[in-house]
């Protein structure tokens, strides 16, 4: 056995049971698994059982560990079986005197933290009374870095720091009235251009609107902040140096406070108590037509509906309506008579798993943790547990 192996299995070895049934091994499971370098909490979660998301179940009950989730390169997974339970202990020192490496994370931060600094989702009072870039200096039609730029309607003074943001969408809601059945809520999303200026890109229906046979209800603003400025002179203008862009800054682009809190990295997948209604993948991050494992997805429900940070949800792309063409042929009295009965609705298909790190009040982003297919816009989100 290698001597690092030996001075791992000298220290504490800690065991903790999961109850038969609750959490179920995964085919072809290790016995035992190495921690390595670039592992996640779910994917070292995968190796051993088919739902990565009850991952906590392993842990959980133990009074020999503070912070369970706390697993580092090079420390040794073994699966055992004790008084009929599925166990899986870690073989590992009780006190590190130096830590080399960082904890092994619960998903990829690299993928996400774009999401954790720079998103936002502004409610429509929050958006409409953002100050905005007006001009910058000698007249250039786009800035950078250490250029002055002009700002209206903000009040500040010399020295205070903010964030430059560019809108990106505008997510919105249609919910039929309770007597129409037959029509389902649909989820919108609008690009916004900071070009178009700040009027054109405003909500012009107030937070809702009631129609004939529908509600439209508006869901919120999401912008992403890409520079810092600096107030050089209060006014009407007041003037700002910019301190350093992801982007060329041109007017229109939004002024907001800097993000002072600190966002949680620490993920706990679980499975959610229930699943909102209707909820939908409303937008990709960095693709247009679909997206795969490791992308960011927005999604329509936030913490107003009860999403929170780590739950895991199934996605599924909606089934289509078809037309049953070799059961009714088109000019068949069968067709004519009974038009209806021609038409089948095709199941619902499964896609992957996705998991939520960032929580607004009616929007959330999630990271797709796995999948079969490709995900797809206005897929519908379930429990993740399969049928």
């Amino acid at each position: 056995m290698p001597k690092k192996l030996l001075c791992v299995c000298a220290g504490l070895l800690i065991t903790l049971g999961v109850v038969a049934g609750d959490a179920q091994l995964a085919d072809n499971h290790p016995d035992s698994y190495t921690v390595k370098s670039g592992d996640t909490l779910w994917s070292i979660a995968a190796h051993f059982l088919k739902r990565p998301w009850e991952w906590p179940q392993i842990w959980q009950n133990n009074p020999q560990v503070r912070n369970p989730h706390l697993i580092y390169p090079g420390d040794v997974l073994n699966l055992s079986y004790i008084d009929g339970h599925n166990s899986l202990g870690l073989d590992g020192p009780q006190v590190r005197a130096s830590v080399k490496e960082e904890a092994i994370k619960p998903i990829p931060l690299s993928a996400v933290k774009p999401f954790l600094k720079h998103a936002r989702i502004l409610s429509e009072d929050e958006f409409k009374h953002l100050p905005h870039v007006v001009a910058i200096e000698e007249n250039r039609l786009l800035g950078a870095s250490g250029q002055l730029i002009y700002v209206r309607g903000l009040s500040a003074q010399p020295g205070q720091q903010y964030a430059l943001a560019r809108p990106t969408n505008r997510y919105h809601e249609i919910t039929p009235k309770e007597d129409r059945v037959d029509e389902h809520r649909e989820t919108l999303r609008q690009p916004i251009d900071s070009r178009d200026g700040q009027e054109n890109m405003l909500w012009h229906h107030a937070p809702y609107e009631i129609s004939w046979h529908s509600r439209v209800e508006f869901l919120g603003y999401e912008v992403m902040d890409f520079g810092t400025v600096q107030i050089t002179r209060a006014g009407e203008p007041s003037s700002a140096l910019v301190l350093d862009s992801d982007f060329e800054v041109h007017a229109g682009d939004l002024i907001i406070p800097i993000d002072t809190h600190s966002y949680d990295a620490q993920f706990v997948p679980h499975a959610p108590a229930q699943v909102p209604d209707n909820m939908r993948v409303l937008s990709f991050t960095d693709a247009i037509d679909v997206v795969g494992p490791m992308q960011v997805v927005a999604l329509s429900r936030g913490a107003h509906d009860g999403i929170e940070n780590g739950q895991v949800f199934a996605i599924y792309h909606p089934g289509e309506v078809i037309n049953d063409n070799s059961g009714y042929p088109e000019s068949s009295m069968k067709a004519f008579v009974h038009p209806k009965d021609k038409q089948v609705q095709l199941p619902e298909e499964y896609i992957g798993h996705v998991m939520i790190f960032r929580t607004f009040d009616r929007i959330s982003y999630g990271l797709v943790m796995d999948g079969i297919r490709p995900v797809h816009l206005l897929d519908r989100l379930h429990g993740p547990d399969l049928p």
